[in-house]
């Protein structure tokens, strides 16, 4: 920056700036023009920049020769100046007499030298204001131009002999605008706080200043001549000489660029922002290149710091809107791979352990942290590098553990995150072990590695990592109670429904249960979906399905609560409709303090279930509990069924030849809701009929609303004569029953009617003949059926319960005799008193008939019947290898 930066074009001289401005528009007339005038010196010279005349005064002390570039300097053309007087013309008139006094020294013969004030009358058509070189306008009198000239006058002699002089004058005023911008550069490369070069054409240092130097050692005149390639690294050096090569070119400035290096003495990485300009001499030709650096080594620190920051804080948003957004062990695991790869590692591993996996309350081993652990997740951006320090490679799913000396089992123990060395000639450069606590407890370990040639782990990403880490184990953790809960009601769950396949008399039954996303593997809430088949008296049997509001422990407890009262109740043999507003009233209790569960345990029924369902209840205390449920009882013999809906969806049914159907049963309320009574469908089921009952599992779900579903089931139901469970299988595949969001029970029933030839009835009229006539009708019957093992204890059962029924009830009698898997035996009568078992003593005559069909029966009843009642017993077949009590000895048994 030593040179001036000049204006100047080739068509314009800058040299003439001055004089040009001096001049300004009313310059003398004919003034020869500023290119014949000024020609410019060899580059580089001083007069590129000083303004400087000379005329020659004769020895009259006048003006005898006046030269172009005093007519540029003064503005006064040549016909003029010549003959004037110098110190008329251009001194005030209190200086003239001191002029005329050195006019006359020099005319003697004396050299002078001196700086002369001077005044220029301004020609008419000028105006006031700044003259153009800078010359001060005279405001107070007539209108001139002041100004200051130095003089140089050297004594001469004329041809003929005379004294004369030649006077050469410099503009004072550019001489200290030079000094001025001299001071201005020393200014910069002296007190600069920035680094400053400038380069020559040949891109080679021309001058530096102090803050440069004190940078990269020496003096500033020790780096004269140096190039780039000096300072900065191969390829960096060649980069930046392109830059410097095209801004030298171009003059295009550059900013802000960023360049880096070394200094000497120190294997840091500095970092400078470099400005470039290209410089010009007063003539407007390039000179070089003038380098401004600033050390940004400290900011560019600071902004990789808040950089990192940002990362850390956005890889915390997103670990926060991604992991834990499954309450599945391996998907969580997975969740914390996708965020730290590749965003904050290259690869990396999540190893839980395996007794938390199973089920354990506490993890075993953690005092050496040598427990086996089960790899659940592993994510890589490079493909085949593994892990080091973890022994051999282990795939996902396998079971391992770490050595007791390794530094992953340090971690484990330890509770610390531990950096891992990579191997020599390895992929990977370290490995940060984290050790996976959730609530003080260690539930496995997450490695994170990056590959050579990637920013090493620093403390910050030590604690991003412990971070992450422990969102990800609490998310496990709540994933691996929330497995344990499930399991545990799922265990209730089916605990409370039918084992194994049901069987029921004159029925084929196939059934299917599926949990919420068991098909999806995902775990989930149990519901309170349930079924069941209940086997009544009389070869009838009872089709339930039900569906409790909710989901989690609390429904699977409620549908338990409300299947054993429906088994109950069902043993009751009451009406299907009954039944319902019996289970409606216990609902309605189950969220109440001394409920139905305390009243069933408590011995006190149905009666007392539905006493505490009409108590008051506290809103703190008490919860809702509502439930779905469809009620159906089928008689095989004359395979009409009954049925009771209580708010649930409508069973379907599939005559033989015919399409499905849904039955127009009606829905009445759920249960828990009370006040409404329920109604009664009775339907007569053709041989072949299919049966289907069903939850909203199975036909409703986000993507499919309950009508599409509905239909879809009734389409399903099409060939009806193909294996029940094939049946089965074909429904749940055809409605995508895999979406898992509810529970699907279905319970599908083939009728197959109690044939005519298995079914012995007779009436008996009210006289003590119609005993032995029993007798006689059981023994044929059971001989015709082949049952001769039977005919005596049925024989001797038959007419204890003829005799009851002549002694104790009411209106003619009816026998009964059927035959399916089992043998059961019916009298019926019109009275309503059901009998009462009671014990005998010794010396009571009579009270022994019902124990003795206690003992010699499987088991026996009473139910009442819209005419009367029913006593039944039932006798196992003998190929079924159930013994029974030989009479004689049951007869003894009694006395």
């Amino acid at each position: 920056m030593s040179e001036i930066p000049a204006k100047a074009t080739e068509s314009e001289d800058p040299s003439d700036g001055a004089m040009t401005r001096s001049t300004g528009e009313g310059s003398a007339e004919g003034a020869p023009p500023v290119d014949a005038m000024w020609q410019s010196n060899p580059p580089g010279s001083i007069y590129d920049y000083i303004k400087v005349a000379s005329f020659s005064i004769g020895p009259d002390g006048h003006v005898d020769q006046w030269s172009l570039r005093a007519e540029q300097l003064f503005g006064i053309p040549a016909e003029r100046a010549v003959g004037m007087d110098p110190i008329d013309a251009f001194i005030d008139s209190d200086l003239r007499e001191q002029g005329q006094r050195k006019m006359a020294e020099i005319l003697d013969g004396r050299e002078w030298t001196g700086v002369v004030p001077f005044r220029l009358p301004v020609p008419p058509d000028r105006g006031h204001g700044d003259h153009g070189d800078g010359a001060d306008l005279d405001r107070t009198g007539p209108r001139v131009v002041r100004g200051l000239a130095e003089v140089y006058v050297m004594p001469t002699r004329t041809a003929e002999g005379d004294k004369a002089a030649v006077c050469i004058v410099v503009d004072v005023r550019t001489l200290r605008s030079i000094e001025t911008d001299l001071a201005a550069s020393q200014a910069i490369f002296g007190q600069s706080p920035f680094g400053f070069l400038l380069l020559d054409p040949d891109l080679r240092i021309r001058r530096a200043n102090q803050r440069f130097a004190s940078i990269f050692g020496g003096t500033p005149d020790d780096h004269r001549g140096k190039g780039v390639h000096d300072y900065l690294p191969r390829a960096e050096s060649e980069r930046v000489t392109a830059i410097l090569r095209r801004v030298l070119k171009t003059g295009d400035s550059i900013t802000d660029l960023h360049v880096t290096g070394q200094v000497p003495g120190s294997d840091e990485r500095r970092h400078w922002s470099i400005n470039l300009y290209r410089v010009h001499s007063g003539t407007g030709r390039p000179i070089g290149i003038a380098w401004l650096g600033t050390d940004i080594t400290a900011r560019r620190a600071a902004a990789r710091e808040a950089a990192a920051a940002r990362r850390n804080l956005a890889l915390l948003n997103e670990a926060g809107a991604r992991i834990g957004n499954s309450l599945d062990l391996e998907t969580t695991a997975r969740e914390l791979l996708d965020v730290v790869v590749p965003g904050f590692c290259d690869l990396a591993t999540v190893d839980l352990y395996q007794g938390l996996l199973t089920g354990d309350e506490a993890p075993p081993g953690l005092a050496d942290g040598s427990a086996e652990l089960r790899r659940v997740a592993f994510a890589s951006a490079v493909s085949g590098a593994p892990l080091p320090g973890s022994g051999p490679h282990v795939e996902v799913g396998a079971v391992h553990h770490f050595s007791f000396n390794s530094r992953c089992a340090d971690a484990l123990r330890t509770a610390r995150p531990q950096l891992v060395p990579g191997e020599e000639g390895g992929l990977v450069q370290s490995t940060l072990a984290v050790p996976m606590v959730a609530h003080d407890t260690v539930v496995g370990l997450a490695q994170f590695a990056r590959t050579k040639g990637s920013e090493p782990f620093g403390d910050r990403d030590r604690a991003l990592a412990v971070e992450l880490a422990a969102r990800a184990a609490v998310c496990i953790d709540n994933a691996r109670l929330y497995r344990r809960e499930h399991e545990r009601a799922l265990i209730l769950q089916r605990s409370l429904l039918p084992p194994g396949d049901p069987e029921a008399s004159g029925l084929d039954i196939a059934c299917r249960y599926l949990p919420g996303n068991a098909a999806t593997g995902r775990p989930s809430e149990v519901g309170g979906d349930w079924f069941d088949v209940i086997e009544l008296p009389g070869h009838r049997t009872a089709l339930v399905v039900g569906d409790v509001m909710g989901r989690g422990l609390r429904a699977a407890v409620a549908m338990g609560e409300l299947r054993t009262a429906v088994r109950t109740l069902a043993l009751l043999d009451l009406e299907p409709a009954e039944v319902l507003s019996q289970l409606d009233e216990i609902a309605r209790g189950l969220g109440a303090p001394g409920g139905p569960a305390q009243a069933f345990s408590t011995g006190g029924g149905v009666q007392q279930a539905t006493r505490a369902a009409r108590r008051p209840r506290e809103a703190d205390l008490s919860e809702v509990y509502l439930a779905t449920c469809v009620y159906a009882v089928y008689d095989a013999v004359t395979r009409r069924c009954t049925f009771a809906n209580a708010g649930h969806l409508p069973p379907v049914l599939v005559e033989p030849g015919e399409s499905a159907l849904m039955l127009d049963v009606p829905p009445g309320m759920p249960l828990g809701v009370g006040g409404e009574p329920f109604e009664e469908v009775e339907v007569e089921l053709p041989e072949g009929a299919l049966l289907a009952l069903y939850t909203d599992g199975l036909v409703e779900s986000r993507d499919h609303p309950l009508d599409e579903g509905l239909q879809a089931f009734v389409g399903a139901l099409t060939d009806q004569n193909r294996p029940l469970e094939d049946v089965c299988d074909h429904v749940l595949n055809t409605l995508g029953s895999h979406h898992g969001e509810d529970d699907i029970a279905l319970l599908m029933a083939r009728v197959q009617g109690l044939p005519a030839e298995s079914v012995g009835d007779w009436t008996l009229p009210r006289e003590p003949r119609s005993v032995g006539r029993a007798r006689e009708y059981a023994r044929s019957q059971l001989l015709a059926w082949d049952l001769e093992p039977l005919v005596d204890t049925t024989e001797l059962l038959v007419s204890e319960l003829v005799t009851n029924a002549l002694r104790y009830g009411e209106g003619e009698i009816r026998l009964r005799l059927l035959l399916d898997r089992t043998l059961v035996c019916e009298v019926w009568d019109s009275g309503l008193v059901q009998p009462r078992r009671r014990r005998a003593r010794d010396t009571d005559e009579g009270g022994r008939g019902l124990q003795l069909v206690g003992l010699l029966s499987a088991a026996w009843g009473s139910r009442r019947t819209p005419r009367g009642k029913t006593v039944w017993f039932e006798l196992p077949l003998p190929d079924s290898g159930n013994g029974l009590m030989d009479p004689a000895e049951a007869l003894l048994s009694l006395f």
